[in-house]
């Protein structure tokens, strides 16, 4: 008789907790701590930290690609580079579910069609709302921009200041990691990469 092999649950399937558990759970970390969850100051933290983290990580009930659906034919045949830099962004590290402060560049050449530009920034944003790591972060707005436009090629620069290295660990404040991904005609001409780079390197950014 053949074995039944029981295929493992993944994360999309596995029954969401309700604001209730979540909150016990908010609570049981403050006892583990050492605090008291009774006290006056600490009585609707469980709540407001359940609400927040439901703010935080809302890019897990969103769609990267979906933002990207509507894109616009008609650009008098423009075919350069568009390029979006300094798109200021919160996520949390995977590892240890602290901060990590950063900005992302990114750049694409259109393939006779746009998109908005806002709708870059959301991409960025949705990803950023989960649990990530700075490379996977990379990985995902690149991938996704590339497989939905279809562009001619995608740039993606992200610097970030990560709390686990800040707030714990080796405890060093400042220090900034560098990650990027280049894919089509920023992939395979160095010159695309360079004027990419020039580009969101000019003098004036704030």
């Amino acid at each position: 008789m053949d074995a039944i092999v029981k295929k493992p649950t993944s994360s999309a399937d596995a029954k969401r907790p309700t604001q209730q558990e979540a909150e016990a759970a908010v609570s049981t970390l403050l006892r583990w701590i050492g605090e008291d969850p009774t006290r006056e100051g600490l009585i609707d933290t469980p709540r407001r930290v359940a609400k927040a983290y439901r703010e935080m990580f809302g890019g897990y009930d969103q769609s990267a690609e979906d933002e990207l659906g509507t894109v616009f034919n008609e650009v008098a045949g423009f075919n350069d580079v568009v390029i979006l830099r300094d798109i200021k962004f919160f996520s949390h590290c995977e590892h240890h579910m602290v901060p990590i402060i950063g900005r992302a560049h990114i750049g694409y050449l259109p393939d006779g069609k746009v998109v908005g530009l806002s709708k870059i920034a959301r991409v960025v944003d949705i990803f950023a709302q989960r649990l990530q790591t700075q490379e996977a972060l990379t990985a995902q707005i690149a991938n996704t921009i590339q497989d939905v436009l279809k562009p001619r090629g995608v740039a993606v620069v992200i610097e970030g200041e990560h709390m686990c290295m800040a707030m714990r660990g080796i405890k060093k404040q400042g220090s900034t990691t560098l990650t990027s991904m280049f894919t089509g005609a920023f992939r395979d001409n160095p010159e695309e990469q360079v004027r990419f780079m020039t580009l969101i390197r000019e003098p004036g950014r704030a």
